[in-house]
């Protein structure tokens, strides 16, 4: 097996933390940030953040059925609001991009039920936790290990 390393630059961590909080913040809603890193963190497989995400939701008072479902969210009626569904259909769009680039109406959709500031600092967040995922996943960094 070949040894990876753990080691992540202490300026590149800050800089990479200092986008999602900003992120974060500019979005204003904490329960819906966790949703979108969450749903990131599963197409990406990244359990080190699914870890710590689930944990910071579960504070954030994100439901238990939203998190169990969260992976069906498309086919979870009634469990996600449509601002809820946008925000998920533009992560997922933003996250896999192996069909080119984010459709149309995805984007549109999304700006029916986020304002201008607020769209701009959700591309950001899913921007900032496809950063994580890939840092964490490409070390192979096991759950654990964060305290919220």
């Amino acid at each position: 097996m070949t040894v990876r390393t753990g080691l992540l630059d202490p300026a590149v961590g800050r800089a990479m933390s200092a986008l999602s909080k900003a992120a974060k913040q500019g979005l204003g809603d904490p329960a819906l940030a966790e949703l979108v890193v969450i749903r990131a963190s599963q197409l990406n497989h990244c359990a080190f953040c699914l870890d710590m995400h689930l944990a910071i939701a579960r504070e954030h008072g994100v439901r238990e059925k939203q998190l169990d479902l969260l992976a069906a969210w498309e086919e979870a009626e009634g469990v996600f609001d449509e601002r809820e569904r946008a925000a998920l259909a533009l992560t997922e769009a933003v996250t896999v991009l192996t069909d080119g680039f984010v459709p149309d109406e995805v984007y549109a959709q999304a700006a029916k039920h986020f304002g201008e500031a607020e769209l701009a600092h959700l591309i950001g967040l899913v921007v900032a936790i496809n950063n994580w995922n890939r840092v964490m996943v490409s070390r192979r960094i096991p759950p654990g290990g964060h305290t919220p």
